[in-house]
């Protein structure tokens, strides 16, 4: 969707005013805001990725629960030093 914004330079109006104006036109029509709303938005997952990482996670849950019961690590974290 393209929007356009228009402003025609008036017989007493220098260059700096018809700028203004323009860019006053700008952020009232909302395309800055809605380029810099969209600019970082991620795409959904596809459902053989989200699968994928699903079963790593079951995999990964798995293995510290092995791990568990055979005694190599313990629930509680390790105090850091600071």
């Amino acid at each position: 969707m393209s929007t356009n914004v228009a402003v025609e330079k008036n017989a007493t109006e220098n260059n700096v005013n018809l700028i203004r104006r323009f860019t006053k036109r700008v952020q009232e029509s909302g395309i800055v805001k809605r380029v810099r709303g969209i600019r970082y938005e991620e795409r959904a997952r596809s459902h053989y990725v989200s699968k994928k990482k699903t079963l790593e996670v079951i995999k990964r849950r798995a293995e510290r629960e092995r791990l568990l019961k055979l005694g190599k690590i313990s629930l509680l974290p390790k105090k850091r030093k600071k």
